[in-house]
């Protein structure tokens, strides 16, 4: 299938990647129509994040609103078309709750970094707004980056490289050169990219930090019993499924994704579910 036939097979169904696109999507069409029909920016204004304390205290949704937002018809396209390549491969080796929590969290570390910077040089970013998903997507790809660093891909099916060089390839283009050009939103990559570090080298460690809760209760019961060969049997299945999932992915790294049979696809799918 064509890319355009894999994204419209991608936006009937109903999964997270399939939420994201259509959010993404669905917000630029309506920026655009409020923008060229109804000749006012108001929607706009209301979801981007403005880089100011004092306008951000009164509009602090938009931490979050903005980073499914996009007013360019070229930006929306790089960001969606990074967005679906990268959320497919991430899907291969991580669940769905994953990879919302990875783009959320990254957005939100992009804006805050930013928020931060205004803060401190308020004159550099006066009169400044945040829009866009780039800081969210390049935190999925940094994460795979560290979790699946030497996973083989083919760049336009014409150069394979590793998928961390790939990372640093996207990274590069998408943030380094002509850095003095939206200044402000390349900045946010650095937040992304921060917390998907983070998240993909806390995962490897056997720390999945998607899992915390603060809402869980604090109550404690009286009296806990532990029972210590249920502990050691618990750390060994996971050390054991940690050696299983480095195992498939050394395999990956050796002879591509298409090498493994499908129940080893299958195995690395609910091995990854559990972590």
């Amino acid at each position: 299938m064509s890319f355009l036939q894999n994204i419209k097979y991608e936006l009937q169904k109903h999964s997270t990647l399939t939420i994201l696109l259509i959010t993404n999507i669905a917000i630029f069409l309506i920026i655009n129509i409020s923008i060229s029909i109804f000749k006012t920016d108001a929607i706009a204004s209301f979801l981007a994040l403005p880089l100011n304390l004092n306008e951000f205290i009164t509009q602090v949704w938009s931490l979050f609103t903005y980073m499914f937002s996009h007013k360019d018809l070229g930006h929306v396209f790089y960001n969606i078309l990074l967005l679906y390549f990268s959320a497919q491969t991430f899907l291969n080796f991580l669940s769905e709750k994953k990879l919302l929590y990875v783009y959320i969290m990254s957005g939100l570390m992009g804006g805050l970094i930013l928020l931060i910077l205004s803060a401190i040089f308020p004159i550099v970013f006066a009169n400044s707004i945040l829009f866009g998903a780039s800081a969210a997507v390049i935190g999925i790809v940094t994460c795979l980056a560290v979790y699946i660093p030497n996973l083989p891909i083919s760049l336009f099916g014409i150069l394979e490289m590793k998928y961390k060089y790939y990372a640093l390839l996207i990274f590069i283009v998408s943030t380094i050169i002509d850095f003095n050009i939206n200044t402000g939103g390349k900045i946010s990559h650095f937040g992304g990219a921060f917390f998907g570090l983070l998240f993909g080298y806390l995962l490897k460690q056997g720390k999945d930090i998607s899992e915390w809760s603060f809402l869980t209760s604090s109550k404690k019961s009286p009296l806990k019993v532990v029972h210590k060969n249920a502990s050691f049997k618990a750390q060994s299945n996971s050390q054991n499924n940690q050696q299983a999932i480095d195992a498939l992915l050394d395999k990956i790294s050796k002879n591509g994704y298409e090498s493994l049979s499908k129940s080893e696809k299958e195995m690395l799918f609910k091995l990854s579910q559990k972590k």
